[in-house]
């Protein structure tokens, strides 16, 4: 007989990267969560997880089972946050955190789409490029771009899409200066760069095959703020790397043009960051489903 619990807790330790953190987070006795997770294990006849005194590693299969309990998991909330909202005709307060890029860029739509959606909600949008503590700072949920895994084990972390970043200039400027064939055209370029410190730069690029290369750059301007920099490039005033969703509305106007349009500047990952999803309200659950629904169709790769 399935029972879902294990696969809750199966899904709980795999997100949280061990079973310490996972049973300090749930609240519950480390041999319990074992127990649960030995009892899937010994049902599918198969192992999930190698764990010793001193190391933690999830088996390939392990792997591939995670990403099908995550997804039953995933629409067993999306079942209850629809018999919720029904039931409670959806109000109250949600507080979510994001980057300025994020906030500017990829979500505003969405946001006033779900407000729409359910009038009665009440939402408070933090806007910072920093990274805050959702527990202290009262965050029901949160938006963080990243290369590499996050590290705080507290925290449930769910995979929203991967966005690439790419090369772009105006028109104007590579009529000027000519446009780039290759990495090594891009030496001795103006160039923009995101972020303050340091005011050098690299953009190590990727092509289709797998090739990579990296080439140093001097910015005249350097910004936290992704709508600066893009604009920038808009006025001629260099190469900016930035996601590839950024720029998608100057692209079709032609005020920006892709450079090396065969590289890739940079790959991250948009991922929902919520303190506890037992703890979570309606609301908070609603407005997670809701991005996990639709933002990939706005900003992601596929996009």
């Amino acid at each position: 007989m399935i029972d879902l619990n294990d696969y809750y807790y199966f899904v709980h330790v795999v997100e949280k990267q061990g079973f310490t953190p996972a049973a300090q987070a749930l609240n519950m006795p480390k041999s319990r969560l074992s127990r649960h997770v030995s009892k899937l294990e010994e049902r599918l006849d198969i192992k999930l997880i190698q764990r010793t005194s001193r190391q933690f590693h999830v088996t390939e299969t392990g792997k591939m089972f995670y990403q099908h309990a995550r997804a039953l998991l995933d629409e067993m909330e999306a079942a209850e946050a629809a018999i919720e909202s029904r039931k409670l005709s959806l109000n109250g307060r949600v507080t979510m955190s994001c980057s300025l890029g994020v906030a500017q860029f990829a979500i505003k739509e969405l946001l006033v789409n779900f407000l729409q959606k359910y009038p009665k909600v009440e939402l408070v949008q933090q806007v910072t490029n920093q990274n805050i503590d959702l527990v202290s700072s009262g965050i029901d949920l949160a938006i963080r771009g990243h290369t590499d895994t996050l590290p705080d084990s507290s925290i449930i972390q769910r995979n929203l899409c991967a966005v690439s970043w790419h090369l772009f200039a105006s028109p104007g400027y590579l009529s000027d200066t000519g446009t780039p064939r290759s990495p090594y055209d891009l030496f001795k370029r103006k160039s923009l760069k995101i972020g303050w410190q340091p005011t050098n730069g690299h953009w190590t690029l990727e092509n289709k095959q797998g090739l990579k290369t990296t080439v140093p750059h001097h910015p005249q301007l350097c910004s936290d703020d992704m709508n600066t920099l893009k604009h920038a490039a808009i006025d001629g005033l260099g190469i900016v790397s930035l996601p590839a969703y950024t720029c998608r509305d100057a692209i079709s106007n032609g005020t920006l043009q892709r450079v090396l349009p065969e590289w890739t500047s940079g790959k991250a990952q948009l991922s929902l960051l919520t303190p506890s999803r037992r703890a979570q309200s309606p609301v908070a659950k609603a407005l997670a489903l809701y991005l996990l629904d639709n933002l990939h169709t706005h900003v992601g790769d596929s996009a």
